[in-house]
């Protein structure tokens, strides 16, 4: 990938993919007679280790508005690390645009060349962490927050997922697809992010023209969240068994109609911290800036002891994570996971049976595309030929569909290719439809079950039908 060697993967999101690089091996100063690592967008100084890490984020088979939206949240990351170095943001070393023709699934693909990281932060809340090792964490996110905000950006989708830790210990937040320029008081954003760490204004937030408006504030709401699950085994202050769920139980707080409940295991000192953090309204929140938190950090923390950590982490729901986790890759913008597996059932039967098939109707998230009725091709969806295989171009038949349109379903795959919309919300559940167009070349195609709305109760695709027919 340009001057960087792929040595094998790390991870996978919606939106991108990450694999562990090295320096091409052509020599020790790459192709062009340089040091590859001497390439990174607006930094000098000191070469970087040969461990790189390689976020793959590809644009092939995305509708036009999908693809200009990944161009537009690696333009962002590439934009931000010229302008914003800081030892507390992940580095960005170089940039490539991947041309590919014989492999139509790469071909465009944006790589973000960064530098390597141990492990995440929520790999070290899964595993317990001390009270002093959790404040010097915290304090890390703060310092990066803080030149962020006064630089005049806001991260907009801060987690644990969303916080490196070096080899070395030190803190870098990265993932800043979704980061937003302040123009003022406030920026505009795409209407996306982690739905367990918006704020509450975020919910309710009216869609103009340049997006949604975005604040500082935004971050200092998801440092609490960050905070209360450091030193709760993980644990978000809002109950709930989905993100949707804590963010019902979010509104009804941020309503005054339910108090603001914290787990007994958070320090006195970072209880008061995160209930600032979590003030219910951003004006309320406003007078708690990063730089203020900062040094309220600083104060306290001579006198912190250490101790051991609480009780044992949560994990039953947790995927395990990779030791040597380099950036997180919920893409270009944060993921919120969202998983329909669909119900047990028999086999589908055969077609031709007479069965009579449901009928789902096609939901695009992308708010501009839902009130158009002039089926413009940047509203298109595709449906995909093997549900099993990466929803790309070479992937996609040649009939597309729109909002609101009506498809008949015959079977449900609980189990394929994981597929994410615009809002970030991830689905590995396909519904196998007849296409719209008699006399087409192919009788079926794959919806993803995450552009509908529906959940009707369908048999499960016998294992052998995984192509269209």
């Amino acid at each position: 990938m340009g001057q960087w060697e792929v040595t094998g993967p790390i991870g996978a999101g919606g939106w991108a993919t990450v694999y562990a690089g090295r320096p091409a091996a052509d020599g020790p100063d790459g192709p062009d007679g340089r040091n590859p690592t001497d390439r990174r967008p607006g930094r000098d100084g000191d070469r970087q280790p040969g461990e790189v890490a390689l976020k793959v984020m590809p644009t092939a088979g995305l509708a036009p508005r999908q693809a200009r939206g990944v161009a537009e949240a690696a333009r962002r990351e590439v934009d931000l690390a010229r302008r914003t170095g800081h030892p507390r943001l992940v580095r960005l070393l170089d940039s490539v645009v991947l041309c590919a023709p014989d492999h139509p699934a790469l071909d465009g693909a944006i790589v973000l060349v960064m530098e390597r990281a141990r492990c995440s932060l929520r790999d070290l809340i899964d595993a317990g962490v001390t009270e002093a090792e959790g404040g010097r964490l915290i304090a890390g996110v703060c310092e990066g927050l803080a030149h962020l905000h006064r630089a005049g950006w806001v991260h907009s989708d801060l987690k644990p997922e969303n916080v490196l830790i070096g080899a070395d210990g030190s803190v870098k937040l990265a993932d800043f697809g979704l980061a937003t320029e302040l123009t003022g008081t406030h920026g505009h954003g795409p209407p996306m992010g982690t739905l367990g760490y918006l704020p509450p204004e975020r919910w309710r937030a009216p869609l103009g023209e340049l997006g949604v408006q975005v604040r500082p504030s935004a971050d200092v709401w998801a440092l609490g969240i960050v905070i209360h699950e450091v030193f709760a085994s993980g644990a978000s202050p809002f109950p709930g068994a989905t993100a949707a769920a804590r963010g019902a139980a979010v509104q009804e707080y941020a309503e005054g109609r339910a108090p603001l409940r914290m787990d007994t295991a958070v320090p006195e000192f970072w209880r008061a911290l995160a209930a600032d953090c979590l003030a219910p309204t951003h004006t309320a929140r406003a007078a708690h800036t990063a730089d203020s938190l900062l040094r309220r950090i600083g104060a306290e923390g001579s006198g912190r002891p250490r101790t051991a950590p609480r009780r044992p982490p949560v994990r039953g729901w947790r995927r395990t994570r990779a030791a040597l986790l380099a950036v997180t890759v919920c893409g270009a913008a944060g993921a919120a996971l969202w998983s329909y597996s669909g119900r047990a059932a028999p086999a589908a039967p055969p077609a031709g049976t007479g069965e009579p098939p449901v009928r789902v109707r096609v939901f695009n998230a992308e708010r501009g595309c839902q009130e158009r009725a002039d089926r413009d091709p940047q509203c298109s969806l595709g449906l995909a030929i093997d549900p099993m295989r990466p929803y790309a171009a070479e992937n996609v038949v040649p009939t597309r569909v729109w909002h609101g349109d009506v498809l008949d379903a015959e079977c449900q795959m609980p189990g394929g290719q994981a597929v994410i919309d615009e809002e970030d919300l991830q689905s590995t559940g396909w519904f196998r439809v007849r296409l719209p167009q008699p006399g087409a070349a192919r009788a079926t195609a794959w919806l993803p079950a995450v552009r509908t709305k529906d959940r009707p109760e369908l048999p499960r695709c016998p294992h052998r039908t995984t192509a269209a027919r």
